[in-house]
Formats: structure tokens, C-alpha cells, sequence
């Protein structure tokens, strides 16, 4: 049984009302973990702590520090690269060929920013000969990192990088279902030489996200996670008016044109859907296709769903995992029901699959619903979970009219051979991200986020890092002289 404590002032300790959780497997319901279940009190202490070293030694580190710092961490990351994928899997459920590749992303998120920090310099302005005028990029302060529970560490990587190069200090609150990566890790931090306070873990509930939202010694608060959690913490970061950053999901239009490649159309639209069990903020869910071609790809995906093998993500011929928890595994199958309901057609699925092996814990079955239309709640909710969602269009304004009408904008996908559409559509569709005869690639290198309800701010690319900074204007005057303009 894994034991986590709470990291707070470079110590480990346990909360201070003795508090835990029990973290349960979605494979099969057991328990796995008893975790340390942080209250507000344990919150301030963190806090305070990450406070007290940004205001003190850690705001005298060079650059050059922070950069070895973070390829440190990556090679730790390597290092402890297959006992993380192991936990990871383990908590979330997904296949372990998954959380191997999370791994290597996210020692590739610590190497991308360990290299953009080394090649900071500040910009020297032009200005008359005895002036020296720069603008520079400074560190925010006090960071509050909220991850989600369904890339714990990838996520907690996309934040923590660019927040500790960036010369923060840092308090990470995961998911109180999906603790024990970031634990791992914070292990891994805790092996480095670090001033304490620099880095915080404290593991809980809301009432800890809402105390690094509300607090005014958290200079910068960014979260990951669902729409109604982002609106309170937005709120309650008034209070100091401190920086936030918000990842907030989104219901992705993933749209098939006639002239496409069909044969990669049609994988992509089964991959786009049901990695993780869908459970991807990005997940293309929502599959448009051109009329002329609807029914021919239909009956495609309906031959083979059948054949994506449901098991244990340790099983090496598994392709898809459970749910993560009770609560998404009923969420899920209430919004099926209702699309049924509202008239959409069920090809497959929408149930938990036959046999004993699959009465403990949270399965479903792939999922695909046809002749859904624009307004049905299920076109415009985000699901999260194993389900295709499939409209039919007839022009190339429909689709477009239709993809954008939603409250959200993280990402779309364009198939088509048709590279001036490709073009036109990319530009007019509303999402952060816009793939062309491809889903899912991201990089370190690319922003990552979305336009409207899917969030503020970015992660990763230069961007990422600069959420993390304030732009400060230094202006030096070398040889001043009195004006003689007031009362001379």
C-alpha cells in the first residue's frame, strides 16, 4: 500500500489534522494508496514557505541555474521514467504504452524550457548615449499549480517547467484521485539541492485549490480541469487581482471531407476518440462528415469498434482502459441515455461490456451515436469519455457554422486533400489548435489552449514561459541634469 505525505518548507510531513484519502484503482476498485488529505491550514503553510524562499535566496539564482535545474529533472524524469508509467497507469487506468510516451513528453516539456531559460537575455532599447533603457523578464513570485486527474504529470510538467525556469516558486496541488505521479516526482525534487519552500506539494480537495486561488501571498494561479472549478477560481483570483492561467477542456470538431484519405480518416477518427477512453481534453469526439461519404463511414467505424480490445492498461494487448472514476463512468453513460433521448442513433456500445472480468471497476464499451444534429446538448457538452459523436454536413459553410457554434475552442481537426479549403477552414475555424489530415500532435514548441469557455493563456512555446514572467521596462538615466522648467 503506497503511503503519500505532503511536501511543504523542503520537508515531508503529514497534514496537520492527520487526514487521507484512499485512492482507488478504476481497473478493479481497489485500493491502492492512502494519500495525505491537505486542509486550508496545511495550504497557508506551503504558502508561506514558497513565499518566504521567493523573497529570499531563490530570487538570486542565475539563469544559468534554472536551466541546469530543469535538464536535471529531466534526467530524472529518465531515469524513473518506467516506475512512473507504472503509477500512472495504475491511477488513471490508462494502457501503460500511454503513460511510457507521457514519460518521454514530459522529460522532452523540461528539456524545451531548460533550453529556452538558457537563452534569456533582456532587450537592450534604443535610447539617447547616457541612458541605458531594457525591458526585462522578471518571475511573477508565488505560483499555485492545479493539475487534473487525467495527464497528472504531463500536465504538472507543461506548469512546473516553465515556472521554476522562469524563477518562481512554486505550491502544485494535483487531483485528489490522481496524486501518485507527482508525489513520485516530488520525491525526485526533493533529491535535488533546492533552497526550502521552493517547491510545494500539498495533496487534498477543493478547499486547497480554493485557498491557492484566494490567497493574496499567490502571485499566479493556473489550472487545469472543468469549466465550473475555472469560473471559481477566476473569481476568487480577484481578490489581489493576481495572473491566471486556465485550461478549461473543450468539444472538438474533428471534420471529414468527401475528398479525404478515408482509410486514415477514418483511423484517426478512432484514435482522436479513444485514447485514454477518451478522456482528453482535445478529444476529438465530436466527428463531422460530408455527406456524400456519412453512411460508407459510419458503417467503417461500426466495423471496427468491436475489435478495440477493453482490458487492464498492464495487459500488453489492451487498447483502451478504464474510466477513472464512479463519478465520470455514470456522468458518461447519463449523457448516452440523453443523446438517445434526444433522437441520436447508438451503432455500439453505450454500456459496460459483458464478462466477470469487467464487473469491478469502470468500463464502458467504445461508443459511437449517429444523426446527432448541431443542437443537441451531446453536439455541445463535452463528454470526456469513450464516445463518438457523429453529424452529417453538405457544404463547407454548414460545417463551419456548425463546428464553431459551441461554447468552447480548444482544438478541430480538417481532413481533405483539398489544401485551399484546408487553408480557409483553418483560419476560420475558433480553436486554439487546427490540425490538417492529423489528430492529437502536440510539441513543446507549439502553444497550447483556446480560444472562448476553453480557458486564458497558454501552455508550452515561448508563451508558456512568458505566462509565467512579469515585463518590467529598467530605464537608467547615466548622466542626469537638473531641467530648471518648475519655478526656476
Amino acid at each position: 500500500m503506497i503511503q503519500t505525505q505532503l511536501y511543504i518548507d523542503g520537508q515531508w510531513q503529514s497534514p496537520i489534522d492527520r487526514g487521507t484519502r484512499a485512492i482507488v484503482c478504476p481497473a478493479d476498485e481497489s485500493v491502492i494508496a492512502q494519500a495525505a488529505e491537505a486542509t486550508r491550514a496545511d495550504a497557508r503553510l506551503a504558502i508561506a514557505a514558497a513565499r518566504k524562499a521567493f523573497d529570499g535566496p531563490w530570487r538570486q539564482t542565475t539563469i544559468r541555474d534554472r536551466a541546469k535545474l530543469l535538464n536535471k529533472i529531466a534526467d530524472l524524469i529518465d531515469r524513473d521514467a518506467e516506475k512512473l508509467a507504472h503509477l500512472e497507469s495504475l491511477n488513471t487506468g490508462k494502457t501503460l504504452t500511454e503513460s511510457r510516451t507521457d514519460m518521454g513528453d514530459i522529460a522532452a516539456t523540461f528539456r524545451y524550457f531548460a533550453g529556452l531559460v538558457a537563452s534569456e537575455s533582456g532587450a537592450v532599447n534604443e535610447a539617447p548615449h547616457h541612458v541605458i533603457s531594457r525591458t526585462l523578464r522578471e518571475p511573477v513570485g508565488v505560483c499555485g499549480l492545479i493539475t487534473p486527474w487525467n495527464y497528472p504529470l504531463l500536465q504538472a510538467a507543461w506548469k512546473i517547467a516553465p515556472a521554476l525556469g522562469a524563477g518562481n516558486t512554486v505550491v502544485i496541488k494535483p487531483s485528489n484521485l490522481t496524486p501518485l505521479t507527482t508525489h513520485h516526482f516530488t520525491q525526485l525534487i526533493a533529491e535535488l539541492d533546492l533552497p526550502p519552500g521552493v517547491f510545494n506539494l500539498v495533496t487534498g480537495g477543493a478547499e486547497v485549490g480554493a485557498e491557492l486561488a484566494e490567497s493574496l501571498d499567490v502571485d499566479l494561479v493556473s489550472f487545469t480541469g472543468g469549466a465550473f472549478a475555472g469560473e471559481s477560481i477566476m473569481k476568487a483570483a480577484t481578490g489581489n487581482f493576481k495572473r491566471i492561467g486556465l485550461e478549461l477542456g473543450g468539444k472538438n470538431p474533428n471534420i471529414v471531407f468527401a475528398d479525404a484519405d478515408l482509410d486514415a480518416a477514418v483511423d484517426y477518427a478512432l484514435n482522436a476518440a479513444f485514447f485514454h477512453a477518451g478522456q482528453v481534453c482535445s478529444a476529438g469526439s465530436r466527428l463531422m462528415v460530408e455527406d456524400s461519404i456519412y453512411d460508407a463511414f459510419i458503417g467503417r467505424l461500426a466495423e471496427r469498434l468491436p475489435r478495440i480490445v477493453i482490458g487492464n492498461g498492464f495487459h500488453g494487448e489492451t487498447q483502451m482502459g478504464p474510466v477513472q472514476s464512479a463519478q465520470q463512468h455514470e456522468k458518461i453513460l447519463g449523457m448516452v441515455q440523453a443523446g438517445i433521448a434526444e433522437g441520436a442513433r447508438l451503432v455500439h456500445g453505450g454500456k459496460r461490456p459483458a464478462g466477470d472480468v469487467y464487473k469491478q471497476g469502470y468500463w464502458l464499451e467504445p461508443t459511437l451515436l449517429a444523426d446527432v444534429t448541431a443542437g443537441m446538448k451531446i453536439a455541445k457538452e463535452e463528454i470526456f469519455g469513450p464516445v463518438i459523436t457523429a453529424e452529417r454536413f453538405r457544404s463547407e459553410e454548414e460545417a463551419l457554422r456548425a463546428a464553431n457554434d459551441t461554447p468552447y475552442g480548444l482544438a478541430a481537426a480538417v481532413w481533405t486533400r483539398d489544401l485551399d479549403k484546408a487553408n480557409r477552414m483553418s483560419r476560420a475555424l475558433r480553436f486554439g489548435t487546427v490540425w490538417v489530415n492529423d489528430y492529437h500532435p502536440y510539441f513543446p514548441e507549439a502553444p497550447w489552449g483556446g480560444y472562448k469557455a476553453s480557458g486564458i493563456g497558454r501552455e508550452l512555446a515561448r508563451i508558456g514561459l512568458d505566462e509565467y514572467t512579469e515585463l518590467k521596462h529598467s530605464y537608467i538615466n547615466l548622466a542626469p541634469k537638473a531641467m530648471g522648467w518648475f519655478g526656476a
